[in-house]
């Protein structure tokens, strides 16, 4: 790598978000965070400063270069994130952002009755489209797609609705990857459509080669701006 990353500064989200039902329960996902912190650490190991916020996780990293916010819910995830929009050169949404959150968040806890419960979801703001909206030129956006199924078709199609630069694509399907796992498989997918697939790999290493291409998409950026002034 060459050192195009020294003093770039990163947003990366990571991990679940929690949305509560009640003061006692919430609804959340197997996210772990093992993959964004990883992001982090590569980043990091590149000399780059790096601005992580973290859902809940059982994770720690510590560097004299990096700044943790933590949060609970994706509106915290969502406002936390806005305070760094304009000056990062780089996003990365690694976050499981729960797509939905309840209506109404019960002030005390919801007693048992009756053989059914229903609650009411609204949707969560989508940060990365909330970024994509703002985003210039010469910033990086990189999204996540964890699917089940048509993975490819739902992962192309965050590219434009979000404004991205690449997607990191994994699916549910894959042995010994996504949630809670060490490991990972991962395809690449830029928003020219090139696809770049990698075999199960610790997700450090996962890590590195995310880090390398969105590395290669900013001195792309850096050249095309250089040519665009000249």
């Amino acid at each position: 790598m060459s050192n195009i990353l020294k003093n770039k500064k990163i947003l990366i989200t990571a991990g679940p978000t929690r949305e509560a039902i009640d003061p006692v329960r919430y609804i959340s996902n197997h996210s772990s965070g093992k993959m964004g912190y990883a992001i982090a650490e590569s980043f990091l190991k590149q000399e780059a400063e790096v601005f992580l916020i973290s859902g809940p996780v059982h994770l720690k990293l510590e560097h004299p270069r990096l700044a943790i916010v933590h949060v609970n819910s994706a509106m915290e995830m969502y406002l936390a994130c806005c305070r760094f929009f304009k000056s990062i050169d780089i996003a990365v949404f690694a976050a499981a952002v729960a797509d939905y959150r309840p209506a109404v968040i019960a002030d005390q806890k919801i007693k048992k009755d009756g053989d059914s419960f229903s609650i009411r979801m609204v949707k969560n703001v989508d940060i990365a489209y909330e970024f994509g909206k703002i985003k210039t030129a010469n910033q990086v956006a990189v999204g996540f797609a964890l699917e089940t199924n048509d993975e490819l078709k739902h992962a192309t199609g965050k590219l434009d609705k979000k404004n991205l630069d690449m997607v990191v694509l994994n699916s549910m399907n894959d042995t010994n990857a996504t949630f809670g796992f060490d490991t990972n498989k991962i395809s690449l997918i830029k928003n020219d459509l090139s696809q770049t697939d990698f075999p199960l790999k610790q997700k450090s290493e996962v890590a590195n080669d995310i880090v390398a291409e969105i590395e290669n998409l900013l001195i792309h950026k850096s050249v095309y701006s250089a040519l665009s002034v000249a």
